[in-house]
């Protein structure tokens, strides 16, 4: 009896399955596909799985995108359940004005940050990054509640619209430079210090609001590429929102051996 956790994203789904629905559960197989690509998945990648006895997910790309994901389980007699941010869970509370309205990927990763942190003994504010079509980067103090956090858009989005709204700028595939001397190496190195510049603004705010440094973890589809820039130490984790998804499951399906 399995565990399938999944993380549908604006631009992929991920999807992981587990021995079990609990913290440290052994990894049996994962894979990730294109949104366009998901009404595939029943045929292809899932078709071997072993049927998952619960199914929990994280989902931002919205309703229709949800709906042909639900559709693609049902080789497999069970129905997923979606998790949705709330004014606390699994230790974490929620600081937002509508603690419903949060992504709830967003909520997710900081549940898997914070518990990371918290199963090595360490209690001190986080600041948890998520890097992909779109940034995010939120604020944890010690206690375990979440601030506040910032949206601002992932490289993609920032070229296309310098692509869209100014004459003779294209997508490049420049480099990140300390000083760039050609065209796609600056429009690259603009994004890039953009986003490193937002999370070191976040990091100082915290700092000052808490009294002593935050760790810093980032996760997402492009934060290998961003480590390498950034201004403050980060620690990259790549399935962060898996690690929150079991930490989350381990407490909702207690009473279920699987």
């Amino acid at each position: 009896m399995t565990f399938l956790a999944l993380d549908v994203g604006n631009t992929r789904l991920k999807w992981a399955q587990y021995d079990s629905a609990a913290v440290g559960a052994r990894l049996l197989a994962q894979g990730a596909v294109f949104l366009e690509n998901i009404d595939k998945l029943a045929d292809n990648e899932w078709a071997s799985l072993a049927p998952p006895a619960r199914i929990l997910g994280s989902v931002v790309a919205g309703d229709a995108i949800k709906r042909r994901v639900v559709e693609q389980m049902e080789l497999w007699d069970v129905a997923p359940v979606w998790v949705v941010s709330s004014p606390a869970e699994a230790g974490l509370s929620n600081g937002y004005d509508h603690p419903a309205r949060l992504g709830a990927d967003r909520w997710v990763a900081m549940i898997g940050a914070y518990h990371r942190l918290l199963g090595r003994g360490v209690r001190r504010p986080c600041v948890v990054v998520m890097v992909g079509t779109a940034v995010t980067v939120e604020a944890i103090d010690a206690s375990g509640k979440f601030m506040g956090g910032i949206i601002l858009p992932g490289h993609g989005i920032m070229l296309r619209a310098l692509e869209s709204g100014t004459a003779g700028l294209h997508v490049p595939t420049g480099d990140v430079q300390d000083f760039p001397t050609n065209t796609s190496d600056a429009l690259t190195s603009g994004g890039t210090f953009a986003i490193a510049g937002a999370v070191q603004r976040m990091v100082e705010n915290v700092t000052r609001h808490c009294g002593e440094a935050p760790a810093c973890i980032m996760t997402g589809g492009a934060g290998w590429k961003m480590a390498p820039s950034m201004s403050v130490e980060v620690e990259l984790v790549e399935g962060l929102i898996f690690d929150g998804l079991l930490e989350i499951a381990s407490r909702r399906f207690t009473t279920l051996k699987v």
